[in-house]
């Protein structure tokens, strides 16, 4: 006979058509003599009965209830299905794939900075994973007051407590606060344990947490980005180079086209002279020590030098010099 052939037959299945409800409760009045439950791929299916667990069922296929199902649940093991007898039961389908969400802060996060009484604010976003741990939790905390459960509430779940992780693990690793992204993969550890520690309370585990970007409020991060120019700039007039790459970027219409390209000559002007002093510096500190100086031509025979080769005190054709007293001829 076929699946419809008897008489208040009917099929307990689960035909998922969204792609984030992590259960979804089937209940129907009663399971009659007849019925079959189907298990899809990437689903488990739990009965219960009067609120309870009966049994749990993780092998996909199709299955008749009254033949393959009753005999292995806990306390319904000798029920008999009648002509018009059912069982008022309820069938929790679970999806067991990995869930990836989308976060970011509500709020501002302000980290503490001896400069900044207000602390330092910043804003970040990622991705975290999830997937259903516990049944027994899961069923005791959300699946026995609901229908079914979607990711958007999960997620509303676990940006509720984002902010106050995210201070207390950027302010705990002791990193440089304007550089939290070359950090994040440390916090994101960190904040994934903690929130996993979180989410197993309702029966939900954390499989991975990842921070993308970490944004800084605009006159901040353009205090960054001068602060990493003058860095590549080195010793070259930073400030003033800066003033002048200003002016540049301010500049707009034909008024100001000028001043930019004299702002671009003076740069290149500053830039040179000082390639210039460090090839000067470089060639003094690489010319050899010059030798002493030779000592003065003798004149001619018969003749004494017209300076003292000692003391280079002038001779005037003296046989000895009148300062040192060196022997001239």
């Amino acid at each position: 006979m076929g699946l419809f052939g008897k008489q208040f037959a009917n099929v307990v299945e689960w035909e998922e058509t969204r792609d984030d409800v992590i259960f979804y409760k089937w209940n129907n009045e009663e399971i009659k003599k007849g019925s079959r439950l189907i298990i899809r791929p990437g689903q488990d299916a739990i009965f219960m009965y009067n609120g309870k667990t009966e049994g749990i069922f993780t092998d996909e296929g199709s299955y008749d209830i009254e033949s393959d199902i009753v005999p292995f649940l806990s306390t319904l093991k000798g029920f008999k299905f009648g002509f018009n007898s059912g069982i008022r039961a309820e069938v929790l389908f679970i999806n067991t794939k990995e869930f990836v969400m989308k976060w970011g802060t509500k709020n501002a996060v302000n980290l503490p900075h001896p400069s900044l009484p207000g602390g330092l604010p910043i804003r970040a976003n990622g991705t975290f994973q999830f997937k259903v741990g516990d049944y027994a939790v899961l069923i005791d905390k959300i699946a026995g007051i609901k229908k079914q459960y979607v990711t958007d509430e999960v997620r509303e779940r676990v940006i509720s407590m984002l902010d106050q992780l995210l201070l207390r693990w950027i302010v705990r690793e002791g990193k440089d606060m304007f550089n939290v992204q070359a950090n994040a993969m440390e916090i994101s550890k960190g904040i994934m344990e903690e929130l996993d520690m979180e989410m197993m309370k309702i029966g939900l585990t954390i499989t991975g947490f990842q921070i993308n970007t970490v944004s800084y409020p605009e006159e901040i991060q353009e205090m960054i980005n001068k602060v990493a120019s003058q860095s590549m700039v080195g010793d070259m007039g930073r400030y003033q180079q800066m003033a002048v790459l200003d002016a540049m970027n301010n500049g707009g219409g034909n008024g100001s086209s000028m001043a930019a390209d004299m702002a671009s000559m003076q740069m290149g002007m500053m830039m040179g002279q000082q390639m210039v002093n460090q090839m000067q510096n470089t060639m003094g500190m690489q010319q050899p020590q010059q030798a002493a100086p030779a000592p003065a031509p003798q004149g001619a025979a018969g003749e004494g030098p017209k300076f003292c080769p000692n003391c280079g005190q002038k001779t005037d054709g003296a046989k000895f010099c009148s300062n040192c007293g060196q022997k001239l001829r």
